[in-house]
């Protein structure tokens, strides 16, 4: 039986999910290890949910530590149709200030010690992933954005870099003259994960400085980056609500091919998959295997 609907996955600074009722946990083992943390099922605006802590309860995983394909399994496994993910990000722009939201709608990958694909151990598959945030899920993030009062800006493109450094100020500038938008440390591989097992992605980019580039930068001090951090929180939970509310209802057909991503991707012929790694893909790739 599926238990949630819409998945929720938690950055920095956004812990739990207020408003959720009918609260219960549950802890999910996957074949591909465990998980962040536990998840919180519940209701949030008539909507069944699950929240997950992505860098575990207390923050105790850094983001290369992260499980991404046993966080995306899981949350599969609970029935989970779309994922709203929530980060705090460094701003590569002046025009994005912090306390501001970014939608972004392109990623640019510079990790180098992730898993980042549920392929491999037998079989083999590419899917497309030009275009790597589902845009149903992007539109009701930006207009939760608009009608809860907190700037969101709809596109642009997230770095995505190792850490849990930040970036030098020669690597900032250099993606700023790529002209990105935001950097982070998580959100790409949970979008291509997503994306492998069918499961709508968006992410909603929390900015809480601008990095290093910037001339003020040395001037942040650590307490006025917490103050932004909990002010984002209290509006992520107020985005995300509302965000909940307006996408489709569960069961609804999903026409923006996130669902079928995966359709035509596996090159490997269907006898010569291990009968090992058959099992452990049953749950994401279902039918194409067979």
């Amino acid at each position: 039986m599926h238990q949630a609907e819409i998945g929720i996955i938690g950055g920095s600074g956004l812990y739990s999910m207020p408003g959720l009722t009918n609260i219960r946990e549950t802890t999910v083992e996957t074949p591909f290890g465990a998980p962040s943390d536990s998840f919180v099922l519940g209701e949030l605006e008539g909507r069944r949910v699950v929240f997950l802590a992505r860098h575990g309860r207390g923050h105790r995983l850094l983001p290369s530590e992260l499980n991404f394909r046993a966080n995306i399994y899981a949350l599969k496994s609970l029935g989970v149709e779309r994922i709203l993910s929530v980060s705090a990000v460094g701003s590569l722009k002046q025009e994005h200030k912090p306390t501001d939201f970014v939608i972004p709608d392109q990623f640019i990958d510079r990790t180098f010690h992730r898993e980042s694909t549920f392929f491999g151990d037998g079989v083999v598959g590419h899917v497309a992933f030009g275009d790597p945030v589902c845009p149903v899920v992007a539109e009701a993030a930006a207009q939760a954005c608009e009608n809860t009062g907190v700037v969101g800006k709809r596109g642009g493109v997230y770095v995505c870099m190792e850490g849990p450094q930040f970036s030098t100020k020669a690597e900032s500038n250099l993606y700023r003259s790529w002209g990105a938008d935001v950097i982070g440390m998580t959100n790409l591989q949970e979008a291509k994960l997503a994306r492998e097992a069918g499961v709508c992605y968006a992410t909603v980019a929390m900015v809480t400085d601008y990095d290093c580039w910037h001339p003020e930068h040395d001037a942040v001090t650590v307490d006025q980056i917490v103050a932004v951090l909990h002010q984002n929180a209290a509006n992520a939970a107020r985005v995300v609500r509302a965000a909940v509310a307006a996408l489709p209802p569960a069961g609804a057909e999903r026409k923006c091919g996130c669902a079928t991503a995966a359709q035509f991707a596996i090159l490997t012929q269907r006898d010569r998959i291990p009968a090992a790694t058959r099992e452990r893909l049953r749950l994401i790739f279902g039918q194409y295997l067979d």
